[in-house]
This record gives C-alpha cells, structure tokens and sequence, in this order.
C-alpha cells in the first residue's frame, strides 16, 4: 500500500524545472537528453502565462519532457516580491545575453546538451499543444 502511494504521489508531482543551466547541461550529458529553455516573463507578459498553462503545464508536454529534457526557466519578473535571488538573476541574464539578445517573451529552445540550439520558437507556439510535443518529441528522438 505504501508503494503504490508512493507512486501516486510522485506520478502528481509537477515536472522538475532546474534553476542552473550549467547543471542543466551536466545533467543532460549525463542522461543523453536535450534541454528545453524557457525565456519567461512571469508576472507581465501574458503570453508567457499562457504559454505555460496551455503547454508547458499539460500531460501531454510532461509526458514528452519526462525522460528526454532537461528544462530551464529563465524568468524575468517585474513584480519586487517575485525577483529572485541575485545570483539567479545574474545567471538568467547571462542565458538572455547568450540566447535572447532580442530579448523575446516567450521564447523557448531545445538544446542539445552542449548548449547548441536545436530549434526556436518565438512567442506562445501557434501549433496546437499535440504537434508542439509531437515535434519536441521528434526531434529529441533523432538526437539519441
């Protein structure tokens, strides 16, 4: 009984985001998986809001993810309470300096592991949630 509340518990929890890129990679190595970034801005920019209930919350993008991505969020929020620690906010800027000169919201990559990018995407996905995943979902396969 106890394992298959376990199990329960843990098929609920919410994807995993890793807050360092450079663990990221290590991890992605290390697992022989791509890296999603995320470039968000998550208390101003609504289409980062939806972007991320629509997709990047869905059973269909952490059935995907799980297994062949590490995810990275950059965030930028404007609100005071939701800046993050300075630390965090120097290695977001340096991701932004590297991968968002534009400085595009939303903006999501998938990386390989050693951090050259695979494919972009521009703003919320226009494709529906369905050929999202199943593209991510192509390209982490041909990558293996």
């Amino acid at each position: 009984m106890k394992l298959v509340i376990s199990f329960l518990l843990i098929a609920l929890l919410p994807i995993q985001w890793e807050p360092d890129f450079e663990n990221a990679k290590k991890t992605a190595k290390e697992k022989h998986q791509l890296i999603l970034l995320n470039f968000s801005g998550s208390d101003w920019c609504g289409p980062c809001i939806m972007m991320r209930k629509e997709y990047l919350e869905s059973d269909a993008f952490t059935k995907v993810a799980d297994g062949n991505l590490v995810l990275v969020n950059a965030d930028f929020p404007r609100k005071k309470k939701n800046i993050p620690a300075p630390d965090v906010v120097k290695r977001n800027e340096a991701l932004a300096e590297k991968y968002n000169k534009k400085g595009i919201f939303p903006l999501t990559l998938l990386l390989n592991a050693d951090g050259k990018v695979l494919k972009t995407w521009e703003g919320k996905p226009e494709a529906s949630l369905e050929t999202w995943t199943s593209e991510i979902k192509s390209i982490c396969e041909s990558n293996k």
